[in-house]
C-alpha cells in the first residue's frame, strides 16, 4: 500500500521551511496527490521534529497506523497508494513512552464538521474564475484613494433558515452579495471562516488554518462566493488570527509532544484571557506556516484584504497583563512579534501590493501603518479604536450636556494623520452586555434614531475609511447573538426602515463623491471650520477631494436644539447643493422638504472668506456640496 520514496525537491522545501523562507509550504506539507511507480495516491507529509515516530491512519488503511519515514529537517512523509479525495485521516504522534496522540493535519484543506475532528484528503480543484476584470482594476488603482466601506459579517448569523439552520456560502452568494451591493458597501469583511470547533468563538479560535470550515460548504463554494462578489464589484476581506490558536489537544497544541507552534516559555505561550496558545512568532517554521497560510488565502481564493486580528497581543508582551498576571501594567514590546509582522507585510506587499493589510491594534504605539524602512510595521490600515471609544462615549451622553464634552469628538483631529485609519463600529461593540448601537443611546425612539443617523453621517464625513458590523444598518435594539439571525423583522417597526434607507444613502454618498475617499490620509482633504463650539455643540468642517474646486461642507449638531439662520464659513465661493439632511422626514426625521440650494456670500466667517446661511435642526447632520458645472467637471477630469 505504501512506499517510502521521497517527492522531488522535498529536502529543498524543508530547508526553506526551516529557515522561515517558505511562502507556500502548503505545496509540500499536508496530503498531496501523486503518482508513484504507476500507482496513484497521496503523499502525506507533516512537520513534527521531536516526535519519536509518526503514523498516518485513515479510511485508506481501515484506520490502521501506517508508519511514516523521518526526513532530515523534522518532517515525516509517506506515500499511500489508493488514498482518495474525501477520505478521512489523522496523524498519530508517538511520544516514545507508549502513548500515541492523534492529531489533525495542520495543512489540511478540509475537515469533518465538528464535533468530528478528522482531516479530509483534499486537493484544490480547477476552479474557473471569472473575476479577471475585477483583479485588473484592483491592480491598477491607488488602493488608498478609492472607497473602502466595509460590511462586517458573521456568516452563520446574518441570515438563518426558518428551522434555525445556517446559510452555506452558496446561499450567501445569492443573498448577501446583492444586499451588500444594494446597500452601497464596497467590501464584505468575513469574521474567520477557517476551520474552528466552537461556534461561540466566532471563528477566532482556529484549528485548521488552511481549510474553510465545513459548516459553510466546500472550499470551491467559497471560491464561487468570492468570484460572484467580484463580478458584482464587491471586495472580500478575511479576518485572520496569526497571534494565537485553539488549544484543543487534537489540534496544533504541543503538536509533537513538545512546544512546536507555541512558545517554549509557558507564560508566553499561555493566552489566559482567551484560553488559547500564542504562536511562537520568532520560530522560523511558524513564520513559514503563517506566511504560507496567508499566501494561500490570497492566491487560491482571490481575497482582497486581510484584517489581522489582535495585533496588540502579538506586539505587546504584557497584553492584558499576561506577563504580570494582574491586569494591564504597561506596554512591553515583543521584538519577535514586531519582526514577524514586518516580515509578513514586506512579503505580501512585494508579491501582492494591491492587497489590503489591516491591523486591529489598540495601543498608541506609533508606526503601525508606517513603512518598514522607517521602523513601522508596514500595514496599510489600522483600526482607530480610540476614535471608536471616544465617539461611542460621546453619543451615550445626554445630548443637552454634549457641548462641554465636544473634545471627545474633536480630539481625533489631533492625531488622525499619524496613521492610515479605518473607523470601526464592529461586532465587539454590540456584545457581552455592551448593548446594540440603538440601545446605547439615551432618549425615546425618535431621538435614538436621530442620534443613530447623526452618528453614521458623522462617521462617513470624518476622514478615514469605515466599517459597519451587520445589523448596525437595521437599527436593531437587541445585541448581536451569534446563534440566531439578525432582527430582520425589526424593519417593520417605526423608524427602522427609513433609517435603513438612510444608511443606504450615506453609503452612496461615500461611493460617488470623491471628497469622502480620495484624501482620507492627507491633511489637504480637510478644512476645519469650527471645532470649538462648546456652547452650541455644532461641529463644522469641509472635505475636499483631488479637484480643488469640489468639496462638501459638513455641519453636525450634536444637541436637540435647533439653530435657525446660522452663518457658517466656507472656503470656496459659489452655489451649494444639499446632499443630506439627516432630519429629513423621508429618513424618519422632523424636517419636511428641507432647503436644497444655497449660495455663498462674501461675508467672512470662521476664518473663511465666504459663508452660507443654514437652518441646522437639532440632532442633525448636514452635507452640502459645492456645485460644479459640467464644463468645469470635464476640464478637471482632463
Amino acid at each position: 500500500m505504501e512506499s517510502h520514496a521521497w517527492p522531488e525537491h522535498l529536502l529543498d522545501d524543508i530547508y526553506y521551511f526551516n529557515h522561515g523562507l517558505h511562502q507556500r509550504a502548503d505545496h509540500f506539507l499536508g496530503a498531496k496527490k501523486r503518482c508513484l511507480n504507476g500507482q496513484s495516491g497521496f503523499q502525506f507529509s507533516v512537520w513534527a521534529p521531536h516526535a519519536f515516530q509518526v503514523y498516518v491512519q485513515g479510511d485508506f488503511s481501515s484506520w490502521a497506523n501506517l508508519p511514516m519515514e523521518q526526513v532530515p529537517g523534522g518532517v515525516w512523509t509517506l506515500f499511500v497508494s489508493g488514498a482518495k479525495l474525501n477520505q478521512c485521516y489523522k496523524y498519530g504522534i508517538d511520544h516514545g513512552d507508549g502513548v500515541i496522540e492523534y492529531k489533525i493535519d495542520p495543512f489540511a484543506q478540509k475537515f469533518e464538521i465538528p464535533p468530528k475532528d478528522a482531516s479530509i484528503v483534499w486537493e484544490s480543484q480547477d476552479y474557473h474564475w471569472q473575476d479577471a476584470e475585477w483583479l485588473a482594476r484592483r491592480k491598477d488603482q491607488d488602493k488608498y484613494q478609492v472607497p473602502l466601506q466595509i460590511y462586517e459579517v458573521h456568516p452563520t448569523s446574518w441570515r438563518r433558515h426558518p428551522d434555525g439552520s445556517t446559510y452555506s456560502f452558496k446561499e450567501l452568494a445569492d443573498s448577501l452579495i446583492p444586499y451588500v451591493k444594494e446597500m452601497g458597501y464596497s467590501h464584505i469583511e468575513l469574521m474567520p471562516v477557517m476551520d474552528h470547533p466552537l461556534e461561540a468563538s466566532w471563528g477566532y479560535q482556529i484549528t485548521g488554518y488552511f481549510a474553510v470550515a465545513g459548516r459553510y460548504g466546500e472550499p470551491e463554494d467559497f471560491k464561487a462566493f468570492i468570484d460572484q462578489a467580484h463580478q458584482n464589484g464587491i471586495g472580500v476581506i478575511l479576518d485572520w488570527v496569526p497571534g494565537h490558536f485553539n488549544r484543543n489537544a487534537y489540534g496544533l497544541s504541543y503538536y509533537d509532544g513538545t512546544p512546536t507552534f507555541e512558545y517554549a516559555d509557558y507564560q508566553r505561550a499561555n493566552n489566559q484571557g482567551w484560553g488559547t496558545l500564542n504562536f511562537d512568532l520568532g520560530k522560523h517554521q511558524v513564520q513559514s506556516f503563517l506566511i504560507s497560510n496567508l499566501f494561500s488565502w490570497i492566491e487560491e481564493f482571490h481575497v482582497d484584504g486581510i484584517r489581522v486580528d489582535a495585533v496588540t497581543n502579538m506586539i505587546d508582551l504584557n497584553f492584558e497583563g499576561q506577563m504580570t498576571g494582574h491586569g494591564d501594567s504597561g506596554y512591553q514590546e515583543n521584538p519577535q512579534g514586531v519582526a514577524f509582522l514586518q516580515k509578513l507585510n514586506a512579503a505580501i506587499h512585494q508579491a501582492h501590493p494591491d492587497i489590503y493589510m489591516i491591523a486591529e491594534e489598540s495601543t498608541d504605539r506609533p508606526g503601525i501603518t508606517h513603512p518598514i524602512a522607517e521602523g513601522g510595521l508596514g500595514f496599510d490600515y489600522k483600526w482607530n479604536m480610540g476614535w471608536m471609544n471616544d465617539t461611542l462615549r460621546f453619543f451615550q451622553l445626554d445630548p443637552l450636556y454634549r457641548p462641554s464634552s465636544l473634545r471627545l469628538i474633536t480630539f481625533v483631529f489631533m492625531y488622525q494623520y499619524k496613521e492610515r485609519y479605518i473607523l470601526p463600529l464592529s461586532h465587539d461593540e454590540v456584545v457581552h452586555g455592551k448593548r446594540s448601537l440603538l440601545g446605547k443611546i439615551p432618549g425615546n425612539r425618535f431621538d435614538q434614531f436621530a442620534n443613530l443617523r447623526l452618528l453614521h453621517a458623522y462617521m462617513l464625513a470624518q476622514p478615514g475609511k469605515t466599517l459597519h458590523f451587520m445589523g448596525n444598518e437595521l437599527g436593531q435594539f437587541l445585541e448581536w447573538r451569534f446563534y440566531e439571525e439578525l432582527d430582520w423583522a425589526g424593519l417593520g417597526r417605526e423608524y427602522n426602515t427609513p433609517y435603513h434607507d438612510f444608511i443606504k444613502r450615506i453609503n452612496q454618498i461615500g461611493l460617488h463623491y470623491p471628497e469622502f475617499y480620495q484624501l482620507d490620509h492627507d491633511p489637504a482633504g480637510l478644512i476645519i471650520i469650527d471645532a470649538d463650539d462648546l456652547e452650541m455643540g455644532v461641529l463644522s468642517f469641509f472635505r475636499r477631494g483631488s479637484a480643488s474646486q469640489e468639496g462638501s461642507l459638513v455641519v453636525l449638531n450634536f444637541t436637540p436644539v435647533d439653530h435657525l439662520a446660522k452663518r457658517i464659513g466656507v472656503p470656496i465661493a459659489g452655489d451649494y447643493q444639499l446632499l443630506l439632511n439627516s432630519q429629513d422626514q423621508v429618513y424618519g426625521g422632523k424636517v419636511q422638504a428641507p432647503s436644497t440650494c444655497f449660495t455663498s456670500e462674501a461675508v467672512a466667517m470662521n476664518g473663511q472668506p465666504q459663508s452660507i446661511v443654514l437652518d441646522v435642526p437639532g440632532l442633525s447632520a448636514l452635507i452640502i456640496r459645492k456645485k460644479i458645472n459640467e464644463r468645469r467637471r470635464m476640464l478637471i477630469k482632463e
